[in-house]
């Protein structure tokens, strides 16, 4: 098919944006004779504009009768016109609602004002055209305006959906599994282990063998058996003790001799609450310094995300201090590019907040006291971090601007961390009034 240029120099072998060159055919005779533009679908996909405009801007411009069928891709202009006469309309068109007005640049699209004006923005040096108005075909646009193009925060919406179709496969998976393991079993025996926790494994019966039995294996059989072992390996089912004497011994386990006296475990609750005082200061300080130091000793062992959530779910704390501690033990000791560690830790932070939503908030203090201990490069980066959480889908905005917002009204509005956390603030903001009004 043979190509020309999109605008611009029409001798330029190498230019970018090409379309094909018309092809038209008359039809029918007498006062029933048309001009049927037989590639109008593909030069419209070309131009990035519903065949419908061109087809009707010949119409206006030739103040004849025209008239494009969506279903049948099919392109009609009343009366016998030539092909160079529509061909040279075709580029006026070109020049007045593709175009862009500042580069000559092809690449934009049509936006719709409130005031229900045409303009052209372009996507190669961001100018926006104003289309004259006058223009007979204007009408036709606002009373057909183009499809909208899905925003950002239609995109993380469909990302958010596929997410939460992938979770909801698995689990059917996993539920499917179970059920074909429970129908299998047959019986179980425990088995005490060391450490406190219990081993449940199927207890199979070994027959002896029949002449027939002794024979080759088909393919079905091979396959059968592959399947029970691997079922067997399933049914191995680690239940944990716990009991306050299990998790006292897991924890000095776990913890260096330097840390094991520190967490202490009581199983007495007290009936009343107590005023705090400078011991219970103490104590939390102490206990912050634990959750962190098991999060860097975990850190340098390499284990999963999973891993060191479930480390710091059995410590005791709040759930605000086990998630400072968390924070404080990923990024301690980082001098800057606190963004592009932000990233590279991703399934860590994940991992923390997978549980409830409000655990955002919970990540988002944690930041901010991270910044707020005498952490210059920290302060200074907090912005890009929220941005490079915000797109990797960690933090979702109306968290981020209710954490913004909370701490503005806690009367901390002088505070360094949110005048350097309002630039991205007023992007998110921006951002949201400019999708809505697209």
């Amino acid at each position: 098919m043979a190509l020309q240029n999109i605008g611009g120099n029409s001798d330029d072998a190498f230019y970018r944006y090409k379309m094909p060159r018309m092809v038209t055919k008359i039809e029918g005779r007498g006062n029933g004779i048309k001009t049927n533009v037989v590639n109008m679908v593909d030069i419209a996909k070309a131009l990035a504009r519903p065949a419908a405009y061109t087809t009707k801007y010949f119409g206006c411009e030739l103040g004849a009768q025209s008239k494009f069928d969506e279903k049948t891709g099919t392109s009609l202009v009343n009366g016998a016109h030539e092909t160079a006469k529509l061909a040279g309309l075709l580029e006026n068109f070109i020049k007045k609602y593709v175009q862009c007005y500042g580069c000559g640049n092809p690449e934009t699209e049509i936006l719709i004002t409130k005031t229900q004006m045409l303009q052209l923005k372009c996507a190669a040096c961001g100018f926006v055209s104003d289309v004259d108005m006058r223009d007979k075909l204007t009408t036709f646009i606002l009373k057909n305006p183009p499809e909208p193009k899905k925003g950002s925060k239609e995109k993380k919406a469909m990302r958010r959906a596929e997410k939460e179709r992938l979770k909801e496969g698995e689990a059917a998976d996993e539920e499917q599994k179970k059920h074909k393991k429970e129908a299998k079993k047959k019986g179980t025996a425990t088995t005490s282990l060391k450490d406190g926790t219990t081993k449940a494994s199927s207890s199979k019966k070994k027959a002896s063998g029949s002449d027939e039995d002794r024979t080759s294996p088909t393919h079905s059989q091979v396959d059968e058996k592959e399947e029970d072992d691997e079922d067997e390996d399933d049914d191995v089912q680690w239940q944990t003790d716990t009991s306050a004497e299990a998790a006292k011994q897991r924890i000095q386990e776990q913890l260096s001799a330097a840390t094991a006296d520190m967490v202490m475990l009581s199983t007495d609750e007290p009936e009343k609450k107590k005023a705090p005082n400078k011991a219970s200061e103490n104590g939390n300080l102490v206990a912050r310094k634990t959750l962190t130091d098991e999060v860097k000793e975990n850190m340098k062992k390499g284990i999963s995300a999973k891993q060191l959530q479930s480390v710091l779910e059995s410590l005791s704390g709040s759930a605000q201090e086990k998630m400072n501690a968390l924070y404080e033990g990923l990024f301690d000791g980082i001098q800057k590019g606190f963004a592009k560690e932000a990233v590279k830790k991703k399934s860590y932070l994940t991992a923390a907040i997978a549980q409830d939503e409000g655990s955002q908030l919970l990540l988002l203090r944690a930041i901010e006291e991270f910044c707020g201990k005498s952490n210059t490069s920290a302060m200074k980066e907090i912005a890009l971090v929220l941005k490079a959480l915000y797109d990797a889908d960690i933090l979702e905005e109306e968290f981020i601007v209710e954490w913004y917002q909370g701490g503005l009204k806690g009367g901390n509005k002088d505070s360094q961390i949110w005048k350097n956390a309002r630039p991205f603030i007023d992007w998110l903001q921006s951002a949201e009034s400019e999708s809505e009004e697209d």
